[in-house]
């Protein structure tokens, strides 16, 4: 795999000089490293190090061994996150090929062990799936789901999508993200809901003008008839 230190290369580092125990780039890198092998928390990152520390000393110098759980935290928790994710959309888009027709799946979930009470709350994260890459492109976090609207057309600016198709559900059905997708060369499939006001049945009538007329005859087993065309409502 590409070296992924380039990406980062204008990654500025927050701590004071005094305080650069660790290579910022070092620090990054097996992170990156531990994160693909499995590691979920910051304990994980620190024993994936202490068990590849040899193998690590291979290519890192480690002037300082390898840092500690609570440095992986402080560091990252510092980085500057606009930087971050430039560096990381333009390393996942150098090893995701996207090929034409793609799907790219645009998402929002609540983070699993995130909860309202205490002194957590709901972590809400907008992510872009490339489908055909089991890869996620790009993400942007959230202060609740009611702001996904806001968070899709930044998502979509990172990303390089032409000739792929972007699927978003009712959320993200908004003209101007459907204008930002075709201004991306991609086609899109946006979702659409009944309480959308008039948006799902003028959807749907613009569909029906298409039906070929020998399917325009009535028929008794519609839920809903539309100048003589069988209609099945559905139930979102």
């Amino acid at each position: 795999m590409e070296n992924p230190l380039k990406y980062f290369a204008e990654l500025s580092d927050p701590r004071v000089e005094r305080n650069r125990e660790h290579r910022l780039e070092e620090i990054l890198l097996i992170a990156i490293a531990a994160v693909l092998s499995g590691a979920e928390s910051w304990n994980d990152i620190e024993d994936y190090g202490q068990a590849k520390r040899e193998w690590l000393k291979t290519f890192l110098t480690l002037p300082s061994g390898i840092p500690s759980h609570d440095t992986f935290n402080r560091v990252f928790a510092a980085l500057d996150p606009e930087e971050m994710e430039k560096g990381f959309v333009a390393w996942v888009s150098s090893i995701a090929k996207l090929t034409a027709g793609e799907v790219v799946s645009i998402d929002g979930k609540a983070l699993c062990g995130t909860y309202a009470g205490g002194k957590k709350a709901i972590v809400h994260m907008v992510s872009a799936w490339a489908n055909s890459n089991n890869l996620v492109l790009a993400q942007r976090k959230v202060e609740e789901k009611s702001n996904e609207i806001t968070a899709i057309p930044k998502l979509l600016a990172a990303l390089e999508l032409s000739g792929t198709v972007v699927t978003i559900d009712a959320m993200g059905c908004q003209r101007e993200i459907a204008r930002q997708i075709i201004a991306k060369q991609a086609d899109y499939v946006l979702a659409v809901k009944q309480n959308q006001g008039l948006l799902a049945e003028q959807v749907r009538d613009s569909f029906l003008l298409l039906l070929p007329l020998r399917w325009r005859k009535k028929s008794t087993a519609a839920t809903d008839e539309w100048n003589g065309v069988p209609v099945r409502s559905s139930p979102t």
